[in-house]
């Protein structure tokens, strides 16, 4: 058993996590169990537990750890849920949704990312799994309507969100972030009905936009 791994997630819940108001204890049960560590880059592998995003290498990062717990927190995952993630990157988001008991569609922009990701999940025995090489806001995704969905980036406008909360179950939750720097909000949206939806703000945060999210088109005079 590596100690070191062990003391440095323990230090990531009581230090980060919970601070935060992540205060779910399967969140911080999955948190304090999954070895972050296996999932960042080796140059970045003594920064794992560190209140920080990480470069997955391609220009892509990996989310703060107090970002995902808010976000495994938000999606409120029970055994059995699918949930959709968009944005696969190392693959650590959904290795946390399979230990909260998600059957998870994670889709993959970049092939090589996506196979590395796939790769490591399946060595690491997390089953539950599907990575696809894809684009998530292209449309609906084969597999929907799903009980979650995780963005792993921000998205600049709110274009995507009409077909995005549309693959929602009624009752599915929606986890997203919105805007451009410094002006960012973590959204949560619920679908409480056919063509209804609740939607909470939850923190203000800034974080790099998810690949081919859409821009705001410039102002013309």
């Amino acid at each position: 058993m590596d100690t070191s791994s062990e003391l440095a997630r323990f230090n990531m819940i009581q230090q980060q996590i919970r601070p935060w108001g992540v205060l779910d204890d399967r969140v911080l049960e999955v948190m304090g169990t999954v070895e972050r560590e296996r999932f960042v880059p080796d140059a970045y592998r003594s920064l794992a537990y560190a209140d920080i995003e990480i470069p997955n290498g391609d220009g892509t990062f990996m989310l703060a750890p107090k970002v995902v717990g808010h976000l495994l927190q938000a999606l409120s995952i029970q055994p059995g849920d699918g949930v959709l993630e968009i944005g696969t990157g190392s693959g650590y988001v959904a290795a946390c949704l399979s230990r909260l008991g998600a059957r998870v569609i994670s889709l993959e922009i970049d092939p090589l990312r996506a196979a590395e990701a796939d790769a490591r999940l399946k060595a690491l025995n997390f089953h539950w799994v599907e990575v696809r090489e894809g684009d998530g806001l292209a449309g609906p995704v084969s597999g929907a309507p799903f009980d979650g969905i995780a963005v792993n980036g921000s998205l600049p406008t709110e274009d995507a969100l009409p077909m995005l909360r549309e693959q929602l179950t009624v009752g599915g939750r929606l986890f997203c972030i919105l805007g451009r720097a410094p002006a960012m909000e973590c959204v949560r949206i619920t679908r409480v009905g056919r063509n209804d939806y609740r939607r909470e703000s939850l923190f203000e945060v800034e974080v790099a936009p998810l690949r081919n999210a859409p821009e705001p088109a410039e102002f013309e005079f």
